[in-house]
């Protein structure tokens, strides 16, 4: 297990220090280590273990439904950072019925929170978010998707796509161009159920670290007014309150991927002999030990900070950017250091360190690229010079 000390930090109150404990005892018992062929029945698994045992409350924000009265940043931090120390699919599982639900969270109407967000957090009900587009990525605003509105439903056309939860989800909110106004003004938010005519899932997609992922297609898909998540053209804004709450919690999951790799670096450095001595005997090893767990910490300060800054009602754009930027471009310094270390061992096709390889590199992408992250970083400085 991982150095906790970093639990002590003022940034944490007793609850979660119980929370995390209490996680990474259950975590060593019930979070597979190696992952099946089937990676679609192994995350439905892990969704419903996860709400069986209580963990999906974390992930939603409200009572009764939600573990607390609002969305606790620190705890779905903590529980991303420990569940992908053990498992980057068990990661997944519980980041995405809280990213593919956030918007219900936030803004649902009391009818929408009760329908979805109970099975949400029981594990029934797989949640997806629905936002990029193959032209609309990082550049929301040119979305094409769209919808208009017919009677008393909305009417959707166009595609997404790199949709986690794709195949597997039972809804997804879906973000769309309604044209209330130009641009990022001009989008809304919908659930869609997964079976609503017009709605397909036009092409499943295979990445290097396998998780449920797809492009879907909406063809004349009609979905009751009811469905809508927010007010007419503030589609975009939801989106933005979801990811500003779930951006930090990637760079803890890369975190988590880090002291994994960290940990696996310092006992192969410990017992691996060459040279009639020990790995760790040799200066290099030491000082790219010495890197690796500065790296760690200074990605932790950064992630806790930006999660202790929102529980307070703070504005954390600019921090958890830089959270973001730092802790996943970290995690793959430290992760490839680690497999350095591993020599011909650490390309080996299931090793832990080979796994935390190809579970990284995306995490450097999504929910912003690090060159946008650096772009809102430098937005916000000039922001505040102005």
């Amino acid at each position: 297990m991982s150095d906790t000390r970093y639990l002590d930090w003022p940034f944490f109150e007793e609850r979660h220090r119980v929370l995390a404990r209490q996680l990474e005892d259950w975590a060593a018992v019930h979070v597979p280590h190696a992952h099946g062929a089937d990676v679609d029945t192994e995350c439905r698994s892990l969704v419903r273990s996860l709400g069986e045992a209580g963990w999906l409350k974390h992930a939603v924000g409200g009572k009764p439904h939600g573990a607390s009265d609002a969305i606790d940043t620190r705890a779905i931090c903590l529980i991303r950072e420990t569940l992908a120390r053990h498992s980057g699919l068990a990661d997944f599982a519980f980041a995405m019925q809280g990213l593919g639900s956030g918007a219900i969270s936030l803004q649902g109407t009391p009818e929408q929170r009760e329908k979805y967000l109970a099975r949400v957090v029981r594990g029934e009900a797989i949640a997806a978010f629905a936002l990029s587009e193959p032209q609309a990525g990082s550049d929301v605003a040119a979305m094409q998707c769209n919808a208009h509105i017919e009677g008393g439903h909305a009417v959707l056309n166009g595609e997404k796509t790199w949709i986690s939860n794709g195949g597997i989800a039972d809804f997804y909110v879906v973000f769309c161009r309604t044209g209330e106004a130009p641009g990022a003004r001009g989008i809304s938010a919908f659930i869609v159920d997964a079976g609503t005519p017009g709605f397909e899932i036009a092409e499943r997609i295979d990445v290097i670290a396998p998780h449920p992922l797809a492009r879907l297609r909406f063809s004349d898909c009609r979905v009751p007014l009811s469905q809508r998540v927010g007010e007419p053209g503030e589609g975009f804004k939801v989106a933005m309150r979801t990811l500003d709450v779930f951006r930090t919690s990637v760079a803890a999951a890369a975190l988590g991927f880090a002291r994994r790799a960290l940990d696996e670096a310092l006992q192969r450095a410990t017992r691996r002999r060459m040279f009639n001595q020990v790995l760790s005997d040799f200066q290099l090893t030491q000082a790219k030990l010495a890197q690796m767990a500065t790296t760690v910490d200074s990605s932790a300060l950064l992630v806790y900070r930006a999660a202790w800054q929102r529980d307070q009602g703070r504005n954390v754009t600019k921090e958890a950017a830089m959270a973001k930027l730092t802790a996943t471009e970290g995690a793959q310094q430290v992760i490839d250091a680690a497999v350095q270390m591993f020599g011909g061992q650490g390309v080996v096709s299931g090793e832990t360190v080979e796994r935390l390889y190809r579970e990284i590199r995306s995490l450097r992408i999504y929910e912003g690229a690090t060159e946008v992250q650096q772009l809102i970083i430098a937005r916000e400085l000039l922001r505040d010079v102005k």
